[in-house]
């Protein structure tokens, strides 16, 4: 892909994300207290709503039209083929069962990658309507204005977000894990959205994230975001625990030691 409107690949795919992740979370924020579930996926408690069909399609369309040809990998539908080396990972509303209970701590989540390597991404959160995004190698944003980590430098005065599993085996251990962890930090908070969580981690409202049985969907922006603002992020690929994990390097260690623990 060669550059456009003088940016680089990356940058414009940034762009491009932040333009379109915009566009559905305003369809998601006009339909916030009307959500009704229409189905269920890996679990009874795993739902899907009409909205999180209706964001993803338009989210399809709107990225075909700017960028011909991509891959696009999303929750709701089969994958799209393309026919160049763009690709998509999209998430229509992460923080589904939020929004299905009318808790503000929803967003839309999309991530670019070139050859299978993501380069870009913008996270849209509904309710504040900021935007995260970054680009690989260039930094993060919150609405344009750099953002960093806050960089705690020890795990006893740092927050921690986290998120739990739908499978109820994989829930017991991470019960256990939440109750070493919480005496050993300042608090931990688990509000609902990955992609918000390691947002807050890139700009500082949480030092630190950690959760289990996460897809590339709810991650992929997300953790570049993170990494762009200063964090260590580790991917489910990268250990044996399906675990993604973004923190500081001061205290990143300290963490891992308790999930590694449980």
């Amino acid at each position: 892909m060669t550059a456009l409107d003088g940016l680089a690949p990356g940058e414009h795919l940034e762009r491009v994300a932040i333009e379109v992740s915009q566009v559905a979370a305003a369809l998601v924020r006009g339909e916030v207290g009307r959500a009704a579930a229409t189905g269920t996926k890996s679990s009874p408690t795993d739902v899907v709503t009409e909205t999180d069909m209706r964001s993803e399609a338009l989210i399809r369309r709107e990225l075909m039209a700017r960028c011909p040809g991509s891959t696009i990998v999303g929750e709701e539908f089969p994958d799209d083929i393309g026919t160049n080396t763009i690709g998509w990972i999209v998430d229509p509303i992460d923080g589904t069962v939020n929004f299905l209970y009318d808790l503000p701590v929803v967003s839309v989540s999309i991530a670019a990658t070139i050859d299978g390597v993501t380069v870009a991404g913008a996270v849209t959160d509904v309710l504040r309507t900021e935007t995260f995004s970054a680009s690989l190698g260039g930094g993060a944003r919150r609405d344009g204005a750099a953002i960093s980590i806050r960089g705690a430098t020890e795990l006893a005065s740092s927050l921690i977000g986290t998120g739990f599993a739908y499978d109820a085996p994989r829930r017991r251990r991470q019960a256990r894990i939440i109750a070493e962890l919480l005496p050993a930090s300042r608090d931990i908070r688990c509000m609902g959205s990955a992609a918000l969580n390691l947002c807050w981690v890139g700009c500082g409202r949480l030092d630190a994230y950690f959760e289990q049985d996460t897809k590339p969907y709810d991650y992929a922006a997300g953790a570049l975001i993170a990494a762009e603002g200063g964090a260590v992020v580790e991917l489910p690929a990268q250990n044996e625990l399906d675990l993604v994990t973004a923190a500081p390097a001061s205290i990143f260690g300290s963490l891992r030691a308790f999930v590694d623990s449980a």
